[in-house]
């Protein structure tokens, strides 16, 4: 789960985490009282989405020639007029699709006197099994873009979970960030508690970009992206309360009540699979025949007939999507279960595109015979490669 820049600033806050003192709003009518709130003479207004490259993005509606989606503001005046042109238009990032996102809530924040922009993050480090900090001195810059032109500006340190973050890791990221001085005392509880946070609330990513040494030589935190690990939102029911699910796809939130994986993509073949290492490889496979997927959805090993139901109706409710494949290797997950959760979707919602299923495994005889047997205009497949070919084929209408 994902949350806003404010509402993350606002949880660090609570571990003792140096950031601006800043007001969120809905409504261009709190814009002035919002501002007024605020020291100044310098302020920030930021796009609140769950996407990156809000400041280099652009306003659809506003034309190319308009600012981006955080704006300065050195009057209370330019404050409501920036609020005033942002709320309620629709901000395109590299980090959204072209349709972008409706910015419906901003940030209003007290400005900062910036001398260096550095990186930071904290996430699960997977090639060591652990958690990492991620450090460079290039902040304010595309990660990505450091670590394909510059890697060596990027030092990772693993935290070993047995002692936590100690002197020897506080002074690994000192020396990475070359701080000094105030910074570098700011740095000794600054990251620990930034540590704390992430373990105790289980997330898994922390990202904070940039990190700022301000002129007075101290450090802030200027931006924070936090998201958390789903599977243990259990035992955070306070952080429930932080969902927006005006950010979430539709389809996505009518996936997670089914516990299904779904995730909405550009593409226009719908894919339902079992297991997340084989619908991974049918969307490769999709890509490298001249297609593009237009969801992940893997429907995990135990699926009931109703979960499957609900996926398929998922998938078809995408008017994006002009076909669909259906691939499935039953181990635990049997075959003859997806074929009766097709049919049921099928009758219940209509099949107006193609569909090639693939079924392999566990009672795939049986599934085989309840596919064919249903009457359905289904496209039977030999093989996962066969089943590409076949749906592509379709879809282009070939």
């Amino acid at each position: 789960m994902n949350i806003h820049e404010y509402q993350a600033k606002e949880l660090l806050r609570g571990y003792g985490v140096p950031v601006a003192k800043g007001v969120p709003l809905t409504s261009a009518d709190e814009a002035e009282a919002a501002a007024r709130q605020l020291p100044g003479p310098l302020y920030v207004v930021k796009s609140q989405i769950h996407a990156g490259g809000r400041g280099k993005g652009k306003f659809k509606e506003l034309g190319p020639d308009a600012k981006g989606g955080v704006r300065l503001a050195k009057t209370v005046e330019e404050v409501v007029s920036n609020v005033k042109e942002m709320l309620g238009n629709t901000l395109v990032t590299k980090q959204t699709s072209e349709a972008g996102k409706q910015v419906n809530r901003l940030y209003i924040e007290d400005g900062a006197d910036i001398d260096r922009e550095l990186y930071l993050s904290i996430l699960v480090d997977r090639t060591v099994g652990r958690i990492a900090f991620v450090a460079s001195t290039e902040g304010g810059m595309d990660i990505e873009q450091v670590a394909h032109d510059t890697p060596e500006k990027i030092v990772t340190v693993p935290v070993d979970p047995s002692t936590g973050l100690g002197d020897a890791e506080l002074k690994q990221l000192i020396e990475a960030y070359k701080l000094d001085g105030a910074a570098a005392e700011d740095a000794k509880s600054l990251f620990p508690a930034l540590y704390k946070a992430f373990t105790e609330k289980d997330m898994s990513l922390l990202e904070v970009n940039p990190l700022i040494v301000m002129t007075d030589g101290h450090l802030r935190v200027l931006d924070a992206k936090v998201s958390f690990d789903n599977n243990a939102m259990f035992r955070h029911p306070e952080l429930a309360e932080l969902r927006d699910v005006t950010e979430e796809d539709e389809k996505e939130i009518e996936a997670s009540k089914y516990d299904l994986a779904y995730v909405a993509l550009d593409g226009n073949i719908g894919c339902m699979v079992n297991g997340a290492g084989l619908a991974m490889a049918t969307m490769d496979i999709i890509k490298l025949y001249g297609a593009e997927p237009a969801n992940f959805l893997d429907v995990g090993g135990g699926a009931s007939k109703e979960k499957v139901t609900a996926a398929f109706k998922i998938i078809t409710a995408d008017p994006a999507v002009k076909g669909i494949l259906v691939n499935i290797f039953g181990g635990i997950m049997k075959c003859d279960v997806i074929a009766e959760g097709v049919i049921a979707a099928v009758k219940e919602v209509g099949l107006k595109v193609p569909l090639v299923v693939r079924l392999e495994g566990t009672n795939v005889d049986l599934g085989k015979k309840i596919l064919r047997e249903s009457g359905l205009d289904v496209v039977p497949a030999d093989d996962l490669d066969d089943a590409a070919q076949k749906i592509v084929a379709a879809v282009k209408g070939n």
